[in-house]
């Protein structure tokens, strides 16, 4: 007596017969376009070994999951916009997670994506993990990857911003208005975009023909505490920075506040260059000059990515870069102090 779980499913019924899946699913539907011979081989298969109907996979809720590694600032509500313009536009509704970091919170998360199965996930900045990929992937829902941390896997689509070419331009624009002393303070070494900004940085000054200062190379982590304390150790060296990149706008605002606290002025004695563009730094005293992330494209281009996915369709392309470009307010002036 055969049971349900040592019975077939059609695939296997159709690799025994070397007929297609298709053949086989027409015998067991009592479609009458199959050769009699080939209905009396497939026939014979199922009462030999009986046949396991497979359950149908439920279908998915009109939902994009949108996970961070932290609801803090203005970064994820720019990134919300882009999802949620795209998400409107196919009646589908957008979720929000924060996972912080946080193992519990993760589990919890996949737990209640499995059982909701979304149209897909959007996972920003940090990816998940290659287990939390691989249940996705079982479960077929599509993942796609927005300002991915670190290097996506050669099979999970991605978009990101031109990171390196950014740290460039912001050197280069110092360097223009005749700066040499150009410190920067990076993110994170496990970010992918930081390395990329600091690549761009150390190319413009060998293209300058400048060595690059390891003292004017302070180690950040995005955040405005650290710009603070990198700004106002490398202001008090004896031959400090005419000029500072932070590499977003968060330690640029670090780096305000270090400027104010030794008496420095911004731009008289010390420009700022920052990245991201968020919203509120053109209201900083005086307005932020900055790299512009294009935050609300990236996320839309991820969404429509994202639904291509969920209907089945190929991509044209499994990684998306948009450009960045120089915002320049007043933040940067010439130095005041001659070259070295």
């Amino acid at each position: 007596m055969t049971t349900e779980s040592s019975r077939l499913t059609i695939a296997q019924l159709a690799e025994l017969a070397g007929v297609s899946t298709a053949t086989v699913s027409k015998v067991v539907n009592g479609r009458s376009e199959v050769s009699s011979e080939t209905r009396a081989a497939v026939e014979e298969l199922i009462r030999r070994h009986g046949y396991r109907r497979q359950r149908r996979r439920s279908t998915p809720t009109a939902l994009v999951e949108l996970v961070f590694h932290a609801l803090e600032g203005e970064y994820p509500v720019e990134i919300t916009k882009g999802v949620a313009q795209v998400a409107r536009e196919h009646d589908l509704t957008v979720g929000l997670s924060d996972l912080r970091r946080d193992r519990a919170a993760a589990d919890a998360w996949l737990e209640r994506v499995l059982r909701h199965r979304p149209s897909g996930v959007i996972a920003v900045f940090s990816g998940l993990t290659e287990p939390q990929h691989e249940q996705l992937a079982r479960a077929e829902i599509p993942l796609v990857l927005l300002d991915p941390a670190g290097a996506p896997a050669r099979n999970i689509p991605s978009v990101g911003a031109g990171n390196w070419n950014g740290g460039l331009t912001a050197t280069r624009h110092l360097l223009e208005l005749g700066h040499r002393r150009i410190a920067i303070i990076t993110g994170p070494d496990s970010a992918l975009a930081s390395r990329a900004r600091l690549d761009g940085y150390r190319t413009a000054l060998d293209m300058a023909g400048l060595p690059v200062d390891p003292e004017l190379i302070g180690r950040g982590d995005f955040f405005i505490e650290r710009g603070l304390a990198e700004s106002h150790r490398m202001l008090r060296l004896p031959d400090r920075p005419t000029a500072i990149f932070a590499t977003n706008d968060g330690q640029a605002i670090g780096a305000y506040h270090a400027a104010h606290q030794l008496g420095l002025r911004i731009p008289d004695d010390l420009s700022v260059v920052g990245f991201d563009d968020l919203p509120t730094v053109r209201w900083a005293i005086p307005p932020l000059t900055t790299i512009r992330q294009p935050f609300t494209e990236m996320a839309a281009a991820a969404t429509s990515m994202l639904l291509t996915l969920s209907q089945g369709e190929p991509l044209s392309q499994s990684r998306v870069e948009l450009a960045t470009e120089l915002i320049v307010r007043e933040s940067t002036a010439p130095p005041s102090l001659p070259p070295a």
